[in-house]
């Protein structure tokens, strides 16, 4: 068991949380909620945590967890896409001309869509690596592999999204 002073957790990991949330999540008021959650199941749960895994992969499995119980409750779909929550500022605030923005948030919409629907375990890799910023080592420890396939996985993922926005590019 690991004494854990969750101020200074919260503090070093809330935004990484938070990021990985709204990854899920095109909603911000839910991402800070369930990011708010997780910190308060992480506490009340702290004496199941026993340090041999990286404190923000384990913060990052409540959250998921949280969102999909969220979604459950709400009955919203994981894989609905972005377009279907209303929120098209996911990535960033864009600031171009208006064509261009348009543009930009039907591609955002588009890679996230496609996201949704790609196998397991090319999403949960793509999205810790993009969203949750985590190394190819501490992806690798989660799912029990190597930081090599993580690497593997996560590239193949990238170029699977690529050879998809060629094809809408195309049409």
């Amino acid at each position: 068991m690991v004494c854990l002073d969750f101020e200074a957790v919260y503090k070093s990991y809330y935004l990484d949380v938070y990021r990985y949330v709204r990854s899920l999540s095109a909603a911000q008021d839910v991402a800070e909620e369930i990011a708010q959650e997780t910190f308060l199941k992480a506490m009340k749960a702290a004496g199941t945590f026993d340090g041999r895994k990286d404190i923000r992969a384990w913060l990052f499995v409540i959250a998921r967890n949280l969102y999909y119980n969220y979604c459950k409750r709400q009955k919203i779909y994981a894989d609905q896409s972005l377009a279907d929550k209303g929120d098209p500022k996911t990535f960033a605030d864009v600031r171009f001309e208006p064509a261009r923005t348009l543009i930009e948030r039907e591609r955002v919409a588009y890679i996230r869509q496609y996201l949704e629907e790609m196998d397991e375990p090319y999403r949960k890799v793509f999205r810790l690596r993009v969203f949750g910023e985590l190394p190819f080592e501490k992806i690798g420890a989660l799912f029990g592999k190597s930081p090599g396939w993580a690497r593997v996985t996560y590239y193949r993922a990238k170029k699977r999204i690529a050879l998809y926005m060629e094809g809408f590019e195309n049409d």
